[in-house]
Formats: C-alpha cells, structure tokens, sequence
C-alpha cells in the first residue's frame, strides 16, 4: 500500500501531526509513581510512521530527556528533522520521553548536601533524591512506556546541568540502564565533587562495552578566562567548568573500558544556550553508523536488484552492530523504496523490494497489500488477487477490499 505521494519517490516528506487547525508534536500522558509517591507528568512524542496503520511493525529507540517541559520541543523536533525529513536519515526515527520536574533539586542530585552552588542552604533541602529517581525510570517509567509504545531496546539519557549530573549518575552507577547518554554542561561540582572524586575509580572498575558518551561543555568562565587558565583558578567563579574539565581529564587518561566517547567546548555558548547545539552533536555522534549514505545510487540503473538489496542489507547489519541488535530494514523504507521502482517501471527492483518485506515483516497486510498493486501494474489481476486476500486475511482493510473486488470483476 502506497504511504508516498509519488513526487518523491523514496522519502515521504511527513509533517507533525496537525489535528484540524492545531500543530502537535506529541501528547501528555502520566503515571503514578509508588516509589516517588506522586504522579508524574510525562511527554511523549513518536515518530510520524509510528501514527500509520501501515507500519505497525516499526519498533523505535527511545530518548529519556530530563527537564522535559524545557528541551522536548527541540529535541523532538530535531529527531524528527533529522530522520524524517528530506530523505534525511542521519538519525533512526525515535520516540521521545519528557520527564518534567515536580522537585527538580530532589530528583536531579545523587547526593544530599548541606549547601548549593551560591552556598545557600534553603534551596537545597530535599536534595539527594537522585538514586530513588533513577528507580523511578528503570522499575516504573520504562516498564510503562514499553507496554503502550513501540519501543525498541535502544536506550539514549539526555540532560543538563543538575540533569547532565543525573546522567552522569547512571552512566557510572547504572552502566546498564542506558545506551547512550548526554551529559550537558553537568554540575560536577556538587555536593563538593562528590560524584567526580568517585568517578575515577568507578571508570576504572567497571566495563563500559557498548555504552556511548557525550560531554558538551559552556564556556561559563569570567571575562579574561581561558581553559589553560582555569586549571590554575581555585574561585567559585570557575568551579563549574574545572568540575567538567577534571572529568573529561579522568577520560583523557584511558579509563571507562570500552566507553566510546567524545568530549566538545563551545567557546561562543553559555550554560543557557548550550543545550540546543549539545543535543544536535551528541545524537549525530550517537548514531554516527546510522546514515544511509548510498542513498543517491538506490535509482542509478546500472545497480542490479540484488545489488541494491545488497547495499541495503549490509548497511542494515551496519546498524544493527551499532545499536547492539538485529535491526531489519525498515518496512516503511523498503515500501517507499518498492513505490518508487514500481512508479518508474523497474518492475524487477519493485518486486525484489516488495519481496524483502514479506520475508522480514510476514505478519504485516502492508506487504502483501504492496505485492498486490505490483501485480497489477503487470496486469496479473489473478496474482494480485491472491496477494490481496493475504492481505486481508491479516486486516480487514477497505481499499485494499475495493481492490480485491475490482481483480474478481476483472477475471
């Protein structure tokens, strides 16, 4: 079944979903969390073929993004800029998990301590939460989203400054919990570097095969300050950065077997605007195995079908190494890809793309909907028939029974 409009060939070009007048780039949904004893609000935004029918089979990586509220239009947006749009494929198509804050101090530090960065002690009162908070999203939230989404096992943690300290937390402590994370401009300096004296030991100690990092630093020194002179300075004025520094240093030195990470200065952003380029960075070095980069030669007539499933094929295995799974080629891509041979006349491709969906997605009525219109672009009415009622044996669908009845008049 057709999900392009054929001017595009290959990549349907999808928008937000926009109910009536209103542009939505997701929704609100909520849990209720025994161990934080309060509900907690939650945003979730999926992908655009998440809302099609057709492609029911799709499974995504998700994105837990702390200070939800904060940064999920962006990242969101990003993802879905990056992945969708333009034949874009930088990135996977990805469902986004925002986590607002109810007590950002309690949530988002590891530890308790007596003052904050200014030294006042009021605002930090219920801080130290953090490890209950990590429970939180590995025993509560996750096993909730994967119940009601689409989710693949591809985990990625983002968040910044007290945020960027909680996943600076889980990287160390809960190694596992995620796949990837990004730690933006973090508050090492908390709780008087507590969690930075342990990280050196903890890198040392522990295995971090298959885990990614990225660190994106602001550039938060006083006026005259550079990154050579801030090792020298002892003030509250530098604190934050030196933190970082001292860290990225820890990983300059070879610890965190098996960590696959990269440490970026933006010298022209504050801690305010650092997030937005930080969260750009670190999902493109994530997934830097994910572009399909062959994408120009896919209409090149030169290339036989087999050799384009090939490509496809081994690019796939390419991903499916660095997601850690096996990732099949997406049905909505082989699809688009079908549609696109079958509109110029390459029938022998059309059919060997159709066909390599059937045999990765047997339980989906798209594919055999898809084989269907094939046929009948090579006046087979009588196969096409047969493809359809395969179809139909999966899901009763209208147009695809208006195009059964129209192959059984034909006969």
């Amino acid at each position: 079944m057709k999900c392009i409009s054929v001017a595009f060939l290959l990549f349907s070009l999808q928008a937000f979903s926009q109910p009536g007048n209103d542009i939505s780039i997701g929704k609100k949904d909520s849990i209720y969390s025994k161990l934080l004893h309060e509900k907690r609000e939650i945003w979730i935004h999926l992908p655009g073929s998440a809302n099609n029918s057709l492609f029911r089979s799709q499974r995504y990586p998700v994105v837990y993004l702390l200070d939800g509220d904060a940064h999920f239009y962006s990242v969101a947006g990003m993802i879905h800029q990056l992945s969708e749009i333009n034949g874009n494929t930088l990135l996977p198509e990805m469902i986004v998990v925002g986590i607002p804050n109810t007590d950002r101090m309690r949530d988002l530090t590891p530890s308790h301590s007596p003052t904050g960065y200014t030294g006042d002690s009021v605002g930090v009162v219920t801080s130290g939460g953090g490890e209950i908070f990590i429970s939180f999203i590995e025993k509560e939230l996750m096993p909730y989203v994967d119940s009601l989404y689409p989710t693949a096992p591809y985990k990625v943690f983002i968040g910044h400054s007290l945020g960027g300290l909680t996943v600076v937390n889980a990287l160390m402590h809960h190694t596992r919990l995620f796949n990837s994370y990004i730690a933006i401009d973090p508050s090492m300096w908390w709780n008087n570097q507590l969690l930075l004296k342990q990280s050196g030991n903890i890198l040392t100690q522990n295995n971090f095969n298959g885990r990614t990092l990225f660190l994106g630093v602001a550039n938060t020194m006083p006026p005259g300050m550079d990154t050579a002179k801030v090792w020298k300075d002892n003030s509250n004025n530098t604190d934050h950065i030196r933190s970082i520094l001292l860290l990225a240093n820890e990983l300059k030195k070879g610890k965190g077997d098996g960590l696959r990470w990269e440490y970026k200065y933006y010298p022209e952003d504050s801690h305010g605007s650092v997030p937005l380029i930080s969260e750009y960075d670190g999902l493109k070095y994530i997934f830097d195995f994910y572009n399909f980069k062959n994408s120009n030669s896919l209409f090149d007539s030169s290339y036989s079908a087999a050799a384009l499933v090939k490509m496809v094929t081994d690019h796939y295995q390419k991903i499916s190494f660095g997601m850690g799974y096996e990732v099949l080629p997406q049905e909505s891509f082989v699809n688009n890809l079908g549609y696109g041979f079958l509109q110029n006349k390459m029938f022998e491709k059309a059919y060997t793309f159709f066909n390599l969906n059937i045999v990765n997605y047997p339980k989906s009525f798209n594919v055999y909907d898809s084989m269907g219109d094939y046929y009948i672009a090579k006046n087979d009415n009588l196969k096409a028939a047969e493809y359809f009622r395969k179809a139909l044996a999966l899901n009763e669908n209208p147009d695809t029974r208006k195009k059964l009845e129209k192959c059984e008049k034909s006969k």
